[in-house]
């Protein structure tokens, strides 16, 4: 086996390679080998921090970073490699490390993200006087959404930041499904949306609470546990038997939502800090 190398850019091959070595570790692992914005990375050839191990001139191994403050590397299937790991650390001061169901020391776990689940149908609860639902319609709705989905996520690391052509490459993709998009509307005023998506690509076909918002205008009025249970509903139209969904251990109000809502705990992800001092 050859040692880690690096590319900017996965050739045609190697990039049919990594989607392979993905695929079968989502089979043998029955789950996602890695996270959505990564895999988009490889399947659509972008630019970016690819690392590629391989046996006899094919791909075996990869992991995939991305930047920040720190980078931020996960490994197709697998947790910390030790070469990869001392490679990075003589090239940058700190790296974070995604780890799947890890066994973490505390002392460099510096975030949690948990997965929870949910068995179908629950119940649907009723919208508040002077609220509307309707489904998301592409060419009229990107810059509302964009605007108060930020404004309920301008803390978060991933969500708070959206630009329009994140959404508009979510859209494009063969996943997505505008009537799994619902907004909620008080009158007339967008106070809250809740993406789903199904997971065609796995056996069990399980439905994803995607994404989850309400603007902070509307905070504090219950419409958070509302937009969750028609989104479950939304799945559950679908034939969907099972909802997931993944919040950070921090984010205390959220998981308390889920919580109550009857979600349990499937796993618990951890980023693992390194530093070369």
């Amino acid at each position: 086996m050859s040692a880690w190398t690096f590319t900017e850019q996965l050739s045609s091959s190697e990039r049919l390679e990594v989607l392979h070595l993905l695929l079968e570790k989502d089979t043998e692992l029955g789950r996602e080998s890695l996270d959505e914005t990564r895999r988009r990375a490889v399947l659509h050839g972008s630019k970016g921090h690819h690392w590629l191990r391989k046996n006899e001139g094919h791909v075996c191994d990869y992991a995939q970073a991305v930047e920040g403050e720190i980078l931020a590397l996960e490994r197709c299937g697998a947790g910390v490699d030790d070469d990869l790991l001392s490679m990075l650390l003589d090239r940058h001061h700190q790296i974070d490390w995604w780890v799947r169901d890890g066994d973490a020391e505390p002392t460099n776990a510096v975030r949690s993200l948990q997965l929870l689940a949910i068995d179908l149908p629950q119940p649907v609860l009723s919208l508040p006087e002077s609220a509307s639902l309707d489904a998301f319609i592409v060419g009229r709705d990107e810059d509302e959404w964009l605007l108060k989905n930020n404004e309920a996520f301008m803390d978060h690391p991933e969500q708070g930041a959206w630009r329009r052509e994140d959404l508009l490459r979510r859209i494009a993709e063969p996943w997505f499904d505008s009537a799994g998009m619902i907004l909620l509307r008080i009158d007339g005023v967008l106070a809250g949306s809740c993406w789903t998506k199904v997971q065609e690509l796995f056996s069990e076909r399980f439905g994803e609470i995607y994404v989850l918002s309400v603007s902070p205008a509307f905070q504090g009025m219950g419409l958070g546990k509302i937009l969750l249970s028609q989104g479950l509903h939304t799945l559950q139209r679908r034939g969907v038997r099972q909802a997931r969904l993944f919040v950070d251990v921090s984010n205390h109000g959220a998981h308390h939502l889920y919580t109550s809502m009857g979600f349990t705990l499937m796993r618990e992800d951890q980023l693992l800090r390194f530093s070369n001092d």
